[in-house]
């Protein structure tokens, strides 16, 4: 069986992703991993290139930053560097820049490859994916964060990135997934406040046309952490690769329930029955279970 890890990234160190930590954190399982880098104004390049492994492929990519609608140029992005990997790899293996596997799942999610590897009908393997916010110690708990993803893939070229690289589609029609019992830390809402407003505002000009980002940018600039309508305390362990930024953290962060944001009654129904019972009543899943 061979294995493909493959991840984009672009102004890593301007807006400190954990992407060493999200390559460290599953190249174990790989046996290439190709790293689309785009055209940074940071030292993005040659952070990537202090990954000491000869596992590791770069390819120097140029975003189209007219891509706008839906954020789509990170699709494009995605399928450049899926379409980059080894043409005998079994499993394509996807990390975003800002999400981090505990190295006790390794065993779990190389176990569901073998057992699915010659398993046609699996086209992809299914993970939980759980949103870290504020800090290392708060989970975001309410139903408008994604509870699971797909993040194994096989290799297969009419499989491409959907919409904002959210997920995968083949031939835009939904996976058929396996899950795994393994669970992706996503770690994108947790830096320093002043580090992930100016981020945000970056961000969005991947969505958003300048005008719309010139209009709303009170609402960029107020950025404010305690704006969450559901939080819950994480108390489980960080994989070992992230030990160093949890040292580093240098914020305070701490939730007030009753000074969260309050949702209207249907949604607050609505968050109760998914956070009790994993329901998502009304939701999509952008993956077929089989």
């Amino acid at each position: 069986m061979k294995v493909s890890g493959f991840t984009i990234i672009r102004y890593a160190v301007k807006y400190d992703y954990p992407i060493l930590e999200a390559v460290l954190s599953i190249l174990p399982l790989c046996d290439e991993f190709i790293i689309a880098v785009g055209k940074s104004e940071d030292d993005t390049l040659n952070y990537i290139k202090s990954i000491d492994s000869p596992k590791i492929k770069i390819i120097e990519t140029v975003w189209d930053d007219t891509l706008r609608e839906g954020g789509k140029v990170l699709a494009v992005e995605t399928d450049k560097a899926f379409q980059a990997i080894a043409e005998d790899s079994d499993w394509a293996f996807y990390i975003q820049a800002d999400e981090v596997f505990h190295e006790k799942y390794l065993p779990a999610i190389k176990e569901a490859m073998i057992k699915y590897k010659d398993d046609k009908n699996v086209e992809g393997l299914l993970f939980e994916h759980i949103n870290f916010y504020g800090s290392y110690n708060y989970i975001a708990g309410s139903r408008k964060w994604q509870k699971n993803e797909i993040r194994v893939i096989r290799n297969d070229k009419s499989i491409s990135s959907w919409k904002d690289a959210m997920s995968f589609r083949k031939n835009g029609q939904k996976l058929n997934v396996k899950p795994v019992d393994a669970c992706i830390y996503h770690y994108g809402w947790v830096k320093d406040p002043a580090v992930i407003k100016t981020k945000i505002i970056e961000f969005a000009k991947l969505w958003h046309s300048n005008e719309f980002i010139e209009k709303n940018k009170a609402t960029y600039d107020s950025f404010d952490y305690s704006k969450i309508d559901t939080l819950r305390k994480f108390d489980g362990t960080h994989p070992a690769v992230i030990s160093k930024r949890l040292e580093a953290a240098n914020w305070e962060f701490t939730f007030d329930p009753s000074k969260s944001e309050k949702l209207p009654l249907r949604l607050r129904i609505l968050n109760f029955i998914y956070v009790k019972t994993g329901w998502l009543i009304g939701g999509t899943k952008n993956y077929k279970i089989i």
